[in-house]
């Protein structure tokens, strides 16, 4: 396959993997995508929902023959848990997320990694976790993380040094390693719901008024410039994160880049990744954690 401008051959760069839908979309439109992810070129696909447990536009027996359907498509299906757990409710919804039997699981939350460790379960480690030290690290290795998705602020230069620690020396070669590389980041996550609060709600009331943002809603700062996406209890950045340009970087040292599921362009971005194509940072799009900068910058790079 012929070379793009400044990218290495596919072969070489990490494979991309689709990230677990992030808004709450209808259910219709939920398999539709799944659908098309099918046909795609992902090889590892994240299943769940993350966010909020009022959404349940799908069910759990939904998710499992989405999927079944997409394994039996030759794909690899990680099913993830939520990140914030609040009741009881969420705890039952864990254990039957954790005692499937038949997918691995991306724990989003400390208490899901004790849960399936308890049962003996590797598990994908999400970047909520917030992993920053070769210690921590580790531990969470010997909980069961085989696949670690890291801190979506961590830099090349920072993941690179962590994982030479001798301490980790006797796992480097068995824990992949998976980074955020395209989407609104997940910042910060609340107790309260920003969505709902936006319309004026509370809450306990807020009608799922998020299924009507598929892409979050858009605060901006007295400016007018992008400042974050409300997407209910989650905070994300107003700027799209896309590291298409990085992937050379990445040789050797990252398995996976995660591209987070939006509404229109999705497909085209995953081929684009799929092939490292390189392409010129469009304005609302930022790379500046991977490169040790202020999150909001563009490493500019020479794209011919």
């Amino acid at each position: 396959m012929t070379q793009a401008a400044g990218i290495t051959t596919p072969a070489d760069l990490p494979k991309p993997s689709i990230g677990p839908i992030l808004y709450y979309w209808p259910k219709a439109q939920v398999r539709e995508f799944y659908r098309q992810v099918a046909e795609s070129p992902a090889q590892l696909v994240y299943l769940g929902e993350t966010v909020c447990s009022k959404r349940r536009e799908l069910s759990f027996t939904d998710y499992v023959e989405t999927a079944q359907m997409l394994r039996e498509a030759g794909k690899q299906v990680v099913l993830s848990g939520l990140t914030l757990l609040e009741s009881q409710t969420d705890l039952r919804a864990l254990q039957q997320l954790t005692q499937q039997g038949e997918f691995m699981v991306e724990a989003n939350d400390v208490g899901t990694a004790h849960y399936l460790a308890s049962q003996q379960l590797p598990f994908t480690g999400g970047a909520a976790l917030s992993l920053y030290n070769e210690h921590s690290v580790l531990k969470l290795w010997q909980l069961g993380m085989r696949r670690w998705v890291v801190p979506v602020e961590m830099s090349r230069d920072w993941l690179q040094t962590l994982l030479a620690q001798p301490l980790l020396t006797p796992i480097r070669q068995q824990l992949e390693i998976e980074v955020f590389g395209y989407g609104h980041l997940p910042l910060a996550w609340s107790g309260r719901c920003f969505t709902a609060r936006s319309e004026n709600r509370h809450k306990e009331d807020c009608q799922l008024c998020c299924i009507k943002y598929p892409a979050g809603r858009l605060s901006t700062s007295q400016e007018g410039q992008p400042l974050f996406v409300l997407n209910g209890i989650q905070t994300q950045s107003g700027a799209r994160y896309n590291l298409q340009n990085d992937l050379p970087s990445m040789q050797g040292l990252v398995h996976y880049v995660r591209l987070s599921p939006e509404p229109e362009g999705f497909f085209n971005k995953l081929q684009q990744f799929s092939h490292g194509v390189a392409a010129p940072l469009q304005p609302n799009e930022v790379n500046g954690y991977w490169h040790r900068l202020a999150g909001f910058c563009q490493q500019t790079q020479n794209i011919e």
